[in-house]
Parts: structure tokens; C-alpha cells; sequence
């Protein structure tokens, strides 16, 4: 289910942050669906419960689940309903790192061969488009 690099810079908890939020926004988790325990994912991926345990409260926090005390934490069907102020943000970074990209000399056509890679990759439409 999860893909964890151990050697990588990035933390495991948000890793795993952005593996569930990349499930529930693809679909592949619906709305009110139950989570994998803490106890029990963290024995499945040989992690600490703690770090299970801080993923969830990050993703709570972002509006992606939510729990309900003794039963566990389910998908949150709001979280596809996307803010003005997270797509403002997420623009806003875009265009820094489109800036960067710039600068340190990718050219327009291998950024967009980029975007039409990555949209491809997450299902975004046909190949023939």
C-alpha cells in the first residue's frame, strides 16, 4: 500500500501524509472509509506508532480525515471540496518553482513535457489529447 524511502530527507510522517492524501484525491480512498488502525499500519510498515499517530493528526489537521473516539479515523468527504486560499497557495509555489526551473536553465518545452507527464500519470485525460 505505502512506498516508504527510509533514506530519504523527507520525513516519514509526511510521507505518508502525502500518500493518503494522494489516495483520497484520486479516489482510490472514499469518503468515510476507515483508515488502517495506528497500531496495526505501524506493525505493517515497521514504523513507529508515534510517527502513524503524527501523519494522521497532520492530515486531520489538514481536513483530509476525521475521528471518532474508540473507533478509528475515516476519509473526510469534504476534503475534496478544494478552498480558494489552498489553490492560491499552491499556484503561488508553482510559480516560484516554475521560476526557479527557469533560472537554473529548464526550458519551456521540458516543463511542459513535465506537466503532460505528471497529468498522465494521475489519470488526468486521454494520451491522445
Amino acid at each position: 500500500m505505502f512506498d516508504l524511502d527510509l533514506r530519504s530527507r523527507k520525513p516519514i510522517y509526511e510521507q505518508l501524509v502525502d500518500k493518503f492524501k494522494e489516495l483520497i484525491i484520486n479516489d482510490v480512498m472514499q469518503t468515510d472509509e476507515k483508515l488502517p488502525s495506528v497500531r496495526i499500519l505501524a506493525q505493517q510498515l515497521t514504523v513507529n506508532p508515534n510517527t502513524i499517530q503524527k501523519a494522521y493528526r497532520e492530515l486531520e489537521t489538514q481536513g483530509y480525515i476525521y475521528s471518532v473516539k474508540g473507533k478509528g479515523s475515516f476519509v473526510d468527504g469534504t476534503a475534496k471540496k478544494v478552498s480558494s486560499h489552498e489553490v492560491n497557495k499552491i499556484r503561488s509555489d508553482l510559480e516560484k518553482r516554475l521560476a526557479e526551473a527557469f533560472f537554473i536553465g529548464i526550458t519551456k518545452d521540458e516543463i511542459y513535457k513535465i506537466i503532460e507527464l505528471t497529468y498522465e500519470q494521475i489519470g488526468g485525460g486521454d494520451k491522445d489529447d
